[in-house]
């Protein structure tokens, strides 16, 4: 199968078509088709002369999604289920915030971390995505708003999707350079946030990249015995090297970092766990962020439900009680397969009953 086009950041295309006896400026000229007219077939790009066209539509495809189902929440969250070309399925969510539109892609086709209440893990690694296949997530939800009329485009972006995205790095990393391109579609670097379960090694390297891209971490307990409970990853990075990766990261960058926490009822929403917390971040608070996150529930994980709202408050003000800069996630898409993999999990489910 021909990969997309658009897995190529500006640099490697520029130097794939001089390779292919192209000049160079053809290069800018196919981008902005790309990524500012957002053409979908090379056809249409009307000033490239027929013999790039050619070699263009001989080794690449522009886009590689098929949209399966879309969701619409009542507070305009859409969820769509994507199909890629080898049949798998993807989830990518639209959230408009009043600061704009934020879009939530997924890197992987399933997940291995194994974090026992999240649903992207209730089916295994298939494969990693391609850098075409994450940017075509952006483009495809970028059309979306454009056939609305009204001129609007996606403002921010959130790998917290389906997936490690440092465990599929070096996709993950030309994704961000296409999307950060100022030439293409100029998402700011601030405005786009990669979250991590703490593959610690890639938290040391992230940091040496020298971008202004945010990073959140997902915590989501304050001690190893608890940690791995929940989070098997804990097992090879327990909370001792994640921290001193993360020290490494504040101290290259001086940039602040956010830490998840997802708030699961009588597991880790008690006052102690909020000390203990408050104790483990303390020498960091003038740069960390906590995103307390209310749980939804999943169905197979069935022995995890949301903390109750007192605990909640209880926790968050335990924490601004002790100097952590903290608060409470805004809710988006309640009303639909809220938790990332929920849908796809549910789709493949239904098409094997159909089978």
């Amino acid at each position: 199968m021909k990969k997309s086009i658009y897995g190529l950041t500006l640099d490697q295309l520029t130097h794939w078509l001089v390779e292919n006896g192209q000049k160079k400026f053809r290069a800018a000229q196919v981008w902005d088709w790309l990524y500012k007219k957002r053409v979908t077939d090379f056809a249409d790009m009307s000033n490239i002369n027929k013999e790039c066209l050619q070699l263009l539509e001989e080794n690449f495809v522009i886009q590689t999604l098929e949209q399966a189902v879309k969701q619409v929440s009542e507070d305009g969250t859409i969820k769509f289920l994507f199909k890629m070309q080898d049949g798998n399925l993807i989830e990518t969510v639209l959230m408009t915030f009043p600061y704009g539109h934020s879009v939530c892609v997924t890197t992987q086709v399933g997940c291995n971390i194994g974090c026992s209440f999240c649903a992207s893990g209730l089916l295994k690694k298939n494969r990693d995505l391609d850098a075409g296949e994450i940017v075509g997530q952006i483009m495809k939800v970028q059309q979306h708003l454009d056939e609305l009329g009204n001129g609007e485009r996606v403002s921010h972006i959130v790998v917290m999707g389906i997936g490690e995205p440092f465990d599929n790095y070096t996709n993950l990393m030309n994704f961000l350079r296409v999307i950060n391109d100022q030439k293409g579609l100029s998402i700011g670097a601030r405005h786009i946030t990669v979250s991590t379960s703490g593959l610690t090694p890639k938290i040391r390297e992230f940091a040496e990249e020298n971008i202004q891209i945010n990073l959140a971490v997902s915590l989501h307990a304050p001690n190893n015995e608890l940690r791995t409970r929940i989070m098997k990853i804990n097992k090879a990075y327990p909370i001792e090297k994640l921290m001193d990766a993360i020290d490494y990261y504040l101290e290259t960058t001086n940039r602040r970092i956010t830490f998840e926490y997802i708030l699961l009822d009588d597991v880790n929403d008690h006052i102690a766990e909020a000390e203990q917390l408050a104790k483990l971040l303390y020498n960091k608070r003038h740069l960390s962020y906590v995103n307390l996150i209310p749980y939804n529930p999943v169905d197979e994980h069935g022995q995890y439900q949301r903390s109750k709202s007192e605990a909640i408050k209880s926790f968050h003000d335990a924490l601004k009680k002790r100097g952590i800069n903290c608060g409470v996630r805004w809710e988006q898409g309640t009303d639909i397969d809220a938790a990332c993999g929920q849908l796809r999990s549910k789709q493949i489910k239904k098409d094997k009953v159909a089978k």
